[in-house]
């Protein structure tokens, strides 16, 4: 794998984790996940109008990725209001592309290898190291982790058919549209147009970028590199967000979480070869 490469990939998982981090630390997590939702819509706006490329066929998948983002947004919102990032975050990003791949055994009659076979277990182990075995975490850590995943996996399948039909940027930034304008008004209606109010500041709105800037530093990355080693060390945002939740926010990370979420990481960059 070229340097430049791995680098922009690394940068790719230390932004993801950070504006993660950045929303978790919120006093309001689910009003700075709108705002930074908002901000990353009208930051990229004109380079959506600059960079238009899109074909008739895409429009369902993106009706259909765009319902999908606003539950993973929702969620994520309400899991960093409610649980640890250093549960939420490795379960979320680790069990995702299991749930693809099995999808694609299931669902498309596609072929696994003894390789992507290891990353399951690994994820698998490392899935209970990170929920814990001695002292458990709570319950709503673990159900929010997995149903993130749940949502994360249901939108990727969505995409990799979806993003045929335009290119990456274009496809993006409209399927976030609708989501960021459906959870502000949501949230909005629930907590009041002051709650929105109080959560735009300069690291929301940096969080906001962060979507977007991870993103790009991937396909930077993809453009100099073969997608597996890419994937392989994008995926060690869960090590940094595990250990981001444990100097930034005061988690309470034992070691065994964080050997989980290691191998978690481990799993899911075997899953890409």
């Amino acid at each position: 794998m070229p340097l430049p490469a791995f680098l922009l990939a690394l940068g790719a998982a230390f932004v993801h984790a950070a504006w993660n981090l950045l929303i978790a630390r919120a006093r309001d997590p689910e009003a700075a996940t709108a705002v930074a939702l908002l901000s990353a819509v009208v930051v990229m706006a004109p380079v959506l109008a600059l960079g238009w490329e899109l074909e008739a066929e895409a429009w369902p998948y993106i009706a259909a990725s765009s319902a999908l983002e606003l539950v993973y947004f929702a969620l994520l919102g309400a899991a960093y209001r409610r649980a640890e990032v250093s549960v939420v975050y490795p379960l979320a990003r680790g069990v995702a592309p299991v749930l693809v791949l099995v999808a694609g055994v299931v669902a498309l009659g596609a072929e696994t290898t003894a390789v992507q076979a290891l990353g399951v277990c690994l994820v698998g182990l490392g899935v209970l190291l990170v929920r814990g075995l001695a002292r458990p975490a709570g319950s709503a850590a673990v159900v929010f982790g997995l149903a993130i995943a749940c949502s994360i996996a249901a939108y990727t399948l969505v995409d990799d058919e979806g993003i045929r039909y335009a290119n990456a940027v274009t496809y993006l930034e409209l399927t976030l549209i609708a989501p960021a304008a459906g959870y502000a008004l949501g949230i909005g209606w629930l907590k009041g147009g002051a709650a929105l109010r109080a959560a735009f500041a300069p690291a929301t709105v940096v969080a906001g970028l962060g979507m977007w800037v991870a993103y790009g530093l991937v396909l930077a990355a993809l453009a100099r590199a073969e997608a597996a080693p890419v994937a392989a060390v994008r995926e060690t945002s869960i090590v940094i967000a595990t250990l981001g939740a444990a100097l930034f926010l005061g988690e309470p990370v034992p070691r065994s979480r964080l050997a989980g979420a290691v191998l978690v990481a481990a799993g899911v960059a075997l899953l890409g070869f």
